[in-house]
């Protein structure tokens, strides 16, 4: 199956290009090492972004260049064609970045992906880092005082908490082999245990910190397969006060009776042998703990 994590040096699609947002994060992804060889923007083929040729279709930009994944800069209405247009050209790797996509359109993407074994990440995702090789969406993975290359794997459904969980992981001396934003929809194509079942095939990753939240139970099935790693997990839950019943930014951080609160997660997590921290700033010395364990 096609991971979410791509290689060094694959070709990347930037689809609605133009935009004032993609533009520039197209220039932010192209400083961390991405390398973006085409764009997408229905009706402003022959333009260029930078140095980034501009197409009409995803048929026209994957005839002339390899692309394995695109980055989608589209409004919510419109995503769901946009993401089949390239799931129909070939592309493998879907960043759904756009936030109130309709449910059922989200649906109907994760569909045609599984139909070609396509990979996608989000919707409502902030991305994918892997320092020094490539960024993909809007998180900051040019910035060296955020992301370095090193042994800790990050996974969130927050972009903002994973940025601030990076910065403290790089700034005590480590760096991460991968960050993973899964999305704060209720629905996603890569949920929190796909990534770390991933990131803990990963020769480079030694330790994988999640970055949880209340609402939904993904973090809850991730302790599953937590179980039964060889690398080991630190994890940190956000919304620890939130009343039930009540909606806390993502869409997805709903609390519905006794599933999906902090306590519940927090004990999940710590039953499959993960250790808990009640702040960002104790993860890294719960990373150099688990480091010194081997």
């Amino acid at each position: 199956m096609t991971k979410i994590v791509p290689s060094k040096g694959e070709g990347v699609l930037v689809q609605g290009i133009t935009g004032r947002q993609a533009s520039f994060w197209t220039d932010r992804m192209a400083e961390a090492g991405t390398v973006v060889v085409a764009g997408v923007s229905p009706g402003k083929g022959g333009r260029h972004v930078g140095e980034v040729p501009v197409y009409d279709t995803v048929a026209q930009a994957t005839a002339d260049h390899a692309c394995t994944t695109s980055v989608l800069f589209t409004p919510p209405m419109a995503t769901h064609a946009a993401a089949v247009e390239a799931l129909d050209a070939g592309v493998r790797r879907l960043v759904l970045l756009t936030e109130f996509i309709p449910r059922h359109d989200t649906l109907r993407i994760l569909e045609a992906a599984r139909a070609v074994d396509a990979r996608v990440l989000g919707p409502n995702t902030a991305g994918l880092v892997v320092p020094g090789e490539c960024s993909l969406g809007i998180m900051p993975g040019f910035a060296p005082s955020i992301f370095g290359s090193g042994p800790v794997g990050v996974v969130s459904r927050s972009g903002s908490l994973g940025c601030l969980v990076c910065l403290e992981v790089l700034g005590a001396g480590f760096g991460q082999s991968a960050f993973v934003g899964v999305g704060g929809d209720p629905v996603v194509g890569t949920t929190t245990r796909e990534a770390v079942e991933e990131l803990a095939g990963q020769a480079q990753t030694e330790v994988i910190v999640v970055v949880g939240e209340v609402g939904g139970v993904m973090e809850e099935d991730a302790a599953e397969a937590i179980t039964g790693l060889d690398v080991p997990v630190v994890a940190f839950i956000a919304g620890g006060s939130a009343p039930p019943g009540r909606r806390m930014g993502h869409a997805g951080a709903i609390v519905a009776g006794d599933r999906g609160t902090a306590e519940g997660k927090i004990a999940a997590l710590r039953a499959a042998g993960a250790e808990v921290v009640d702040t960002p700033s104790a993860v890294p010395g719960a990373v150099a703990r688990a480091l010194a364990r081997g």
